[in-house]
C-alpha cells in the first residue's frame, strides 16, 4: 500500500473539533474515503498547468437554464397579511420574527 496520508487518529481529532461522533466502523470508512480524496488532490497537483489560463467563471453570465443576466435581487416591502402568513408557517417565532437555532455558540463553555 502507498504511504499513509491520513490516519484514524487525525480523522477522530478533526471530528472532535467539528463536534461529530463516529462509531469505529464509521471512523474506518471515513478515514478510507479521506485517504482516497487526498490521493486525488495529489494527482491533480501533479498536472502541469503552466500554459493553462486562469478561469474565473465557467457560466459566462448565464444561469443554469442558459438564460443570460438574471434580474437584480432587490428587497420589496410586503403587506402585513403576507408577513403574518409567513410567520404562521414558521415552526417558532419571537417578537414578530422567525426564531432559528443558534449556529455559533458564544457561551464559551465549548459545548
Amino acid at each position: 500500500m502507498a504511504e499513509e496520508r491520513i490516519n484514524a487518529e487525525q480523522v477522530q481529532h478533526v471530528a472532535g473539533l467539528a463536534k461529530l461522533e463516529f462509531t469505529a466502523d464509521e471512523l474506518g470508512t471515513f478515514t478510507g474515503q479521506l485517504e482516497k480524496i487526498i490521493g486525488m488532490f495529489e494527482e491533480l497537483s501533479a498536472v502541469d498547468t503552466t500554459d493553462v489560463p486562469a478561469t474565473m467563471r465557467l457560466d459566462d453570465d448565464t444561469n443554469r437554464l442558459g438564460q443570460a443576466n438574471m434580474r437584480p435581487d432587490k428587497a420589496v416591502k410586503s403587506d402585513e397579511a403576507l408577513r403574518q402568513a409567513l410567520l404562521k408557517n414558521a415552526p417558532e417565532t419571537a417578537n414578530g420574527l422567525i426564531k432559528v437555532p443558534a449556529i455559533i455558540d458564544e457561551s464559551g463553555d465549548g459545548e
